[in-house]
């Protein structure tokens, strides 16, 4: 069957559209979840994973709810529940249960003999302790898959370190903060310093690998009737997504500091202030620079720095120069230039360009809307909620 170009995204849309998903089965739907974590939002993200793929999962939350249930911005809460929590909860079945007791620990045991996949965040060795950890529990369900959240990991010389596992911990372990933010030397004081990343972004690349490998588990079981034990630190997950920062310091003992907008590899790929706002914009092969230069009429910038290595070695004094073009443009209008060149092909080269979006720009979008990012649901215990990345 052949399919004529423009009908494409209407095509697209028939066989991925997000508000048709619940016509369609699910691929996790005999899977059975136990998620026993408490405070971590990379093991409620894994799970919420599996979750939105079908997988049944059940919460087990100890006497008082969770604390994950307090984190929210300015102590806002949702009828008794902070916000992060509820992003979080979707899909799951929620119950109580106490592991301090034995009593508690029992009947865990029991609902695990029935599950495929445990889910903890407890300090290594603790569940172990308690004779329900992956060496009891698997000796009765030989098949269960286990994925246990610690910052350092299960084993190692710091695995029982008493270090909470928090986001901002892992990130810190993991490197990233210190190549984000402002150049030493440049700025106010509080604005020269290693900077955390906004949101949980360890937590949830964590999260993100945990049920990766739930899922690879399970494909290997299907194969081998086997469980296995699954070792997660969001700290080591976030560190693959260094790029090439470790391998610059083995190969040349040179260690990336913080750059701000810029980038030590190519230039420009950065972010600009406009006169409403920032936006991105990338044009850093010589022909794409080239098309660049077209753009904002700098022919003279082109023929100055016409290779990457000249770019990268002035890249404070070209960053300079195209905030000084885009100080009196909006961040749409230089989208809109952007376009034209690129559509109406006015020149060589391909120019990337975007809008840096405040939660209220993305939200504003109708795009966004269209493809199902969004949606409001009518939640029976809390009301109308916003939910993100609806699947």
């Amino acid at each position: 069957m052949t399919t004529e170009p423009h009908s494409w995204p209407r095509y697209a849309k028939e066989i991925t559209d997000p508000a048709l998903v619940h016509e369609k089965p699910e691929a996790l739907d005999d899977l059975r979840v136990l998620d026993a974590s408490s405070g971590n939002f990379a093991a409620l993200f894994a799970s919420s994973i599996l979750a939105e793929f079908g997988a049944e999962v059940i919460r087990r939350e100890p006497p008082g709810g969770d604390v994950a249930r307090l984190f929210s911005p300015q102590g806002v809460k949702h009828r008794g529940t902070g916000l992060a929590y509820l992003v979080e909860a979707r899909n799951k079945r929620h119950i109580t249960l106490n592991l301090e007791m034995p009593a508690g620990r029992e009947l865990f045991a029991r609902l695990a003999r029935h599950a495929d996949v445990v889910i903890e965040s407890a300090r290594p060795g603790q569940m172990d302790a308690w004779g329900i950890g992956y060496r009891q529990l698997s000796a009765a369900n030989p098949r269960l898959i286990y994925l246990a959240f610690s910052t350092h990991g299960q084993f190692g010389p710091r695995a029982t370190s008493p270090i909470p596992d928090y986001d901002i911990t892992n990130q810190a372990l993991s490197g990233t903060p210190y190549t984000t933010g402002e150049p030493a030397g440049e700025g106010t004081p509080e604005s020269s310093v290693p900077t955390k990343q906004g949101n949980w972004i360890a937590w949830y690349i964590g999260g993100g690998w945990g049920a990766f490998a739930v899922m690879t588990a399970v494909i290997w079981r299907a194969a081998s009737g086997q469980g296995q034990f699954i070792d997660c630190s969001p700290a080591e997950a976030e560190m693959r997504f260094t790029d090439y920062d470790v391998h610059w310091y083995h190969a040349s003992q040179r260690i990336r500091e913080r750059l701000g907008a810029l980038n030590v590899s190519v230039f420009p790929y950065t972010l600009i202030k406009t006169k409403d706002s920032y936006s991105f914009i990338a044009g850093f092969s010589d022909i794409n620079w080239a098309g660049l230069t077209n753009i904002i009429q700098r022919p003279d910038l082109k023929e100055r720095f016409p290779t990457t290595k000249t770019r990268i070695g002035e890249s404070k004094l070209l960053h300079r120069e195209l905030e000084g073009w885009a100080a009196t443009l909006t961040s749409q209008e230089i989208l809109d230039r952007v376009q034209d060149y690129v559509a109406n092909k006015r020149g060589p080269g391909t120019v990337a360009s975007a809008r840096l979006n405040r939660p209220s720009d993305t939200l504003a979008e109708t795009h966004w809307w269209e493809r199902g990012v969004f949606e409001k649901i009518e939640d029976p215990d809390y009301g109308e909620l916003l939910l993100q990345a609806v699947i």
